[in-house]
């Protein structure tokens, strides 16, 4: 009997470390497709969408964390970017999961959670602030658009998705 509950566990194991992996490779292939406007003082990053599964499952702060970190490396600024916007985008996810568990309506979580990103962009303001000498309140401005823009966009896709998806497995 240990041993098929030990088989059990690996295999739930691994099925948690697929599912992970997926997330981290769309995050990647979903940026890239689209990197044109990924980067710099005006950036879509319609890959932010996978924020919003951290809110089903803790599984996926990892994994887009790790997303972001490598997408990150391909960043004109990247030597700031892999590391500010990995932690940056961990603690994010965290914050948003902590302030969003209080609220049953996804809709509102995901609000809370656009908010919260939109709101931490200061982080990529500063970068190109320090790096490029560009002004960081109307970058600070441009980006936190962008970043609400693209988790608007998201947000829906997500949402909808989530409807047919049970993402909490």
């Amino acid at each position: 009997m240990g041993t098929s509950t030990s088989q059990e566990r690996t295999r739930v194991q691994i099925n948690e470390l697929a599912r992970a992996g997926i997330i981290t490779a769309l995050y990647v292939a979903v940026s890239m497709m689209l990197s044109v406007i990924a980067y710099g003082p005006l950036q879509i990053r319609l890959s932010e969408m996978f924020n919003y599964l951290g809110l089903f499952h803790k599984r996926y702060i990892a994994a887009v964390t790790l997303g972001v970190v490598i997408v990150n490396f391909f960043s004109p600024m990247w030597f700031l970017d892999v590391p500010i916007g990995g932690v940056g985008t961990f603690l994010c996810l965290l914050i948003a999961r902590a302030a969003a568990k209080k609220f049953t309506d996804l809709k509102v979580k995901m609000v809370i959670t656009a908010i919260i990103f939109s709101l931490s962009m200061f982080t990529v303001a500063a970068q190109l602030f320090l790096v490029f000498d560009l002004p960081f309140w109307p970058t600070y401005f441009s980006v936190a658009v962008g970043e609400l823009f693209s988790m608007t966009v998201g947000g829906i896709i997500i949402y909808f998705l989530s409807k047919k998806i049970d993402f909490t497995k």
